[in-house]
């Protein structure tokens, strides 16, 4: 009797399982994919799409699902819901859509605010195929020349500078003619490399599977003997390296795409991944960061949905039985209350649980675990320069400069923000260079004779905390003049690389964590959103910080899923899909994979056929 009751549950479990993974339809196909359209220049036609205010009477009638946030993790699952005929809503609190991907044009300059390059879209890559799907393959990248970054370290005659190169064994084979007496370092950090990018899907399965069950596997070790990636996890990046080499220059190669966290508080898997991310090359949207929204906003209108922006949610609806069922939209003077039967946040933890949430709610205990697994980001500070010149005027170039004052990144980031906010300004650690007028082909058309640079370093929110109750332009000479000691202070060492920049800048903007959170709707100023220290790269609390939330219909899309950045923004949203949909859509996506590794195959016999 014992034996047939198991073996029925059996059947059931492997029949749910097979339903789970296959049993519902893709919302991805290659039918879906077309050859790119004619850019559109028409900045009025461009708005229509990308601006398109909100309206009671605009918003869909019988939603299927709202997206708080229209950043790439909004976006992103709004589209895969949409391909599988979901009407969804997407509100966006700022004037256009895009989050992190949208650009601002200023005085005839053309700012990129979030996006400055992105990696793994090379041909049949896993995350081109997503950008593919989303924008049905209206987005364009360019590959940006194979030298795409370089580092500086230390100052005057003591500067040292390295280039880091793309390609599958280029990479590493260039970092090792720079280090030539730590070649086994460098082999076994390209070895850490491999194994988080081949099986980060561990970590993301994880959240995928019931958590009681990933909680088991973790705690028994049944996932230490399936990889090493549960383990690296949680290994700080600091005290793997120090073990590998006595090289500090080598430590900051390591970990130089900073993100507000020292690398001794920070995962070695997250930094192998950022630098692994670029292994097969570095690209840029053709046309600009805009043009990701432009492209998915019309696949989820395909499906009746809609992208609306000056839409601040102001809270998210919740029933006495404790289910999210709609959300509450500021119009004017007055709150607009929008249904659906399904919430998606991407506007952050913190702001989905403290802000949007009734204060009722906020203060379950389970809410609160799930905020004490996470810790407030650092804030950004970026300095935007427009100039009267050519790329080739200005000697300015497509690849990205990370500047360091020294190479004790942990030090410096420790001491750093541990200074008085009079202070800071004149001991600013490091920097990051981009110039995406020299990374965009379509620039010289659209902004003929005009180039553009941002600078980008992490700071403390608290520096700028006490003009937190002013508006937006209107903070006054104190805050306009302190932020400007920040600025002049980057910009002149960003003129030791780059002297014409000087005589030709014509324009200037300062963004503060303050500008973050008015524009981005990011929670003290962090761009990249919940801090990405060690603990949250635990296994364990991999596996617990997953997209559905306490509250019944409440989910969270976007970076504070995974990892921050446009991929992990979006890979965040197609784990969000996998969660709504209760169907893993990677599956999908690594079943076209294999169709277009076959097409390409029989492309190349042919081809070989015609030559004989």
């Amino acid at each position: 009797m014992w034996l047939l009751i198991f073996l029925a549950w059996l059947v059931i479990w492997a029949g749910g399982t097979y339903w789970y993974l296959f049993g519902k339809p893709s919302p991805f196909s290659l039918e879906s994919v077309r050859p790119p359209g004619p850019r559109e220049f028409d900045q009025r036609k461009r708005d229509k799409v990308i601006k398109q205010g909100f309206r009671v009477d605009k918003v869909p009638q019988n939603l299927d699902a709202i997206v708080i946030g229209s950043g790439i993790g909004g976006l992103t699952v709004a589209a895969t819901l949409a391909k599988v005929g979901k009407k969804v809503l997407v509100l966006e609190q700022h004037d256009q859509s895009g989050g992190c991907c949208h650009t601002y044009v200023e005085k005839g300059f053309e700012f990129d605010v979030g996006l400055h390059y992105i990696g793994q879209l090379h041909e049949n890559s896993l995350l081109r195929i997503a950008f593919d799907q989303i924008t049905e393959g209206q987005l364009e990248f360019v590959e940006l020349d194979q030298h795409f970054d370089t580092i500086q370290i230390g100052e005057g005659e003591d500067k040292r500078e390295y280039t880091i190169f793309a390609g599958k064994t280029e990479m590493e084979a260039h970092l090792k003619n720079q280090f030539p007496d730590d070649v086994t370092a460098i082999e076994t950090f390209f070895n850490i490399m491999k194994v988080s990018a081949k099986k980060t899907h561990y970590l993301a399965s994880l959240k995928l599977i019931p958590q009681w069950l990933a909680l088991f596997l973790l705690k028994s070790r049944i996932t230490n003997l399936c990889s090493s990636i549960f383990t690296l996890s949680g290994t700080g990046a600091t005290d793997l390296v120090s073990t590998l080499t006595t090289n500090k220059d080598l430590h900051i190669i390591f970990s130089y795409l900073f993100y507000g966290v020292p690398p001794k508080d920070s995962s070695v898997v997250i930094n192998a991944l950022l630098l692994h991310h670029y292994k097969r090359g570095a690209y840029y949207p053709k046309g600009g960061a805009s043009e990701i929204s432009y492209h998915i906003i019309p696949v989820i209108q395909k499906s009746g949905g809609n992208v609306l922006v000056r839409a601040p949610v102001t809270q998210i609806l919740v029933n006495k039985d404790g289910a999210a069922y709609g959300v509450k939209v500021n119009k004017g003077q007055e709150e607009v209350e929008v249904h659906a039967p399904v919430i998606i946040s991407n506007c952050g933890l913190f702001t989905t649980f403290q802000k949007l949430l009734p204060p009722e709610i906020q203060t379950k205990p389970d809410i609160q675990e799930r905020l004490d697994m996470m810790k407030h980001g650092r804030g950004s500070l970026l300095v935007f320069s427009g100039f009267d010149g050519t790329q080739e005027e200005l000697g300015i170039v497509s690849t990205n400069f990370w500047l360091y004052k020294n190479n004790d990144m942990d030090g410096s980031m420790e001491g750093f923000f541990a200074m008085s906010k009079e202070d800071a300004p004149d001991n600013i650690p490091m920097m990051f260079i981009t110039f995406p007028s020299a990374k965009d082909p379509t620039a010289k058309t659209r902004h003929p004779g005009k180039s553009c640079m941002t600078i980008l370093t992490m700071v403390k929110y608290e520096w700028f905390e006490e003009w937190t109750e002013t508006s937006v332009r209107k903070r006054g000479d104190d805050y306009t003049n302190y932020k400007m000691k920040f600025a002049n202070n980057l910009f002149d060492w960003a003129c030791t690389l780059f002297p014409k920049l000087r005589e030709k800048l014509v324009f200037q903007d300062v963004a503060t964590p303050l500008t973050n959170m008015h524009y981005l709707g990011a929670q003290r100023g962090a761009m990249y959103s919940a801090e990405h220290n060690l603990d949250r790269f635990h296994a364990e609390a991999v596996a617990r910080n997953r997209c559905s939330t306490p509250v019944k219909n409440l989910f969270i899309s976007g970076q504070d899923v995974f990892s921050c950045g446009i991929a992990g923004a979006l890979h965040g949203g197609l784990l969000c899909a996998s969660t709504v949909l209760g169907h893993i859509v990677y599956i999908d996506l690594l079943f076209l994979k294999k169709k277009l590794k076959k097409q390409k195959s029989r492309k190349m016999a042919r081809l070989v056929k015609k030559l004989e």
